[in-house]
């Protein structure tokens, strides 16, 4: 019910620009020689974690669960991340120091938010110099292997942040429902999710077929581009183009789920990172969640849940056919 970090707070704070162009979800971009360009690495990640203690886990226990992190994104065999472990550190995360730090920080001005990424670009190509990653001391942490009850296990959020620092952005794949002080997650289709899963929760240790997608897209592996598909298209109301929509694609062979946004004022989707198949297609408004968490200004909730008006094939190593998705108003 706690969120796991404020995407769009650290958008402004590190003067990131407008996300990059839809495939799979958002990806972070950066305004470069009047374009658009993805946020991302173009070496080895080489990365520290700082040998302060969290509340209930151990500073090596907490390099042991980053690492484990780092591996399950590595693990991604349509994509091509690499990391590498260095070394422990005294220096706490934060510090422009040309460093990537894990570690933990007490942060009482953010109650709420369980981990946060924060990034130093360079301004001429929008590649990544460093990466810091914080974990809230406010919460109580667990790394056992069937999670603990009342304390948020640190592996899954780890995951999460970690594919902030490659350069994702949130996954709209999720249901949740109003509880006192917050959200509680009914349903999840992604480790990018924004909300955590309840304490105790360790599910999102393994990641979805959306989180795959949108690593593979960013990361391409060597095998990415022939053997997987895109859709594209335009969601429109009354004619117009509809910005912000939320729109999934749903695999009716092997039930995989995975979603993407119109970027424009057009409505145009890309949807990449997809396994050839035939899809049925909804686009939905983000009125289940704090828009700020995907984007940093103003996209249209005031529409009503469609479906395509026929299935989706998506061929091997090409894309569909457009398709236009209408909605009607709320």
């Amino acid at each position: 019910m706690m969120i796991r970090s404020l995407v769009a707070v650290l958008v402004l704070l590190i003067g990131l620009g407008t996300p990059a162009p839809a495939a799979a979800y958002l990806k972070f971009g950066v305004r470069v020689g009047g374009r658009t360009v993805d946020v991302k690495w173009n070496r080895t990640i080489p990365f520290f974690v700082t040998d302060r203690d969290g509340p209930g886990v151990t500073a090596s226990q907490l390099r042991d669960a980053v690492v484990r992190a780092f591996n399950t994104w590595k693990a991604v065999p349509t994509a091509a991340v690499q990391a590498e472990f260095q070394a422990v550190t005294t220096a706490p995360p934060g510090l422009q120091d040309g460093r990537t730090t894990f570690g933990f920080l007490d942060r009482p001005d953010l109650d709420r938010v369980l981990g946060a990424t924060s990034f130093l670009l360079d301004g001429t190509t929008g590649e990544i110099i460093e990466a810091d990653v914080f974990f809230n001391t406010r919460f109580n942490w667990s790394t056992a292997a069937a999670g603990e009850p009342g304390r948020i296990d640190l592996e899954s959020v780890a995951l999460h942040e970690i594919g902030h620092l490659l350069g994702l952005g949130h996954s709209a794949l999720g249901e949740t429902e109003m509880i006192p002080g917050g959200r509680r997650v009914i349903a999840s289709g992604a480790v990018m999710f924004p909300i955590a899963m309840m304490p105790g929760a360790t599910a999102d240790r393994q990641l979805q077929a959306d989180d795959v997608a949108g690593i593979s897209d960013l990361y391409p592996g060597p095998q990415f581009t022939q053997a997987s598909s895109s859709i594209s298209g335009r969601v429109l109301k009354n004619g117009s183009g509809v910005l912000g929509a939320h729109v999934a694609a749903f695999n009716l062979a092997t039930g995989a789920l995975i979603g993407g946004f119109a970027l424009n004022a057009q409505g145009d989707f890309v949807i990449a990172g997809l396994t050839p198949g035939i899809y049925l297609l909804r686009a939905e408004p983000l009125d289940d969640a704090d828009t700020e968490s995907f984007f940093s200004g103003p996209i249209d909730v005031d529409f009503r849940v469609a479906y395509a008006p026929r299935v989706i094939t998506a061929p091997v190593g090409g894309g569909s056919d457009p398709i236009d998705l209408a909605v009607r108003p709320k």
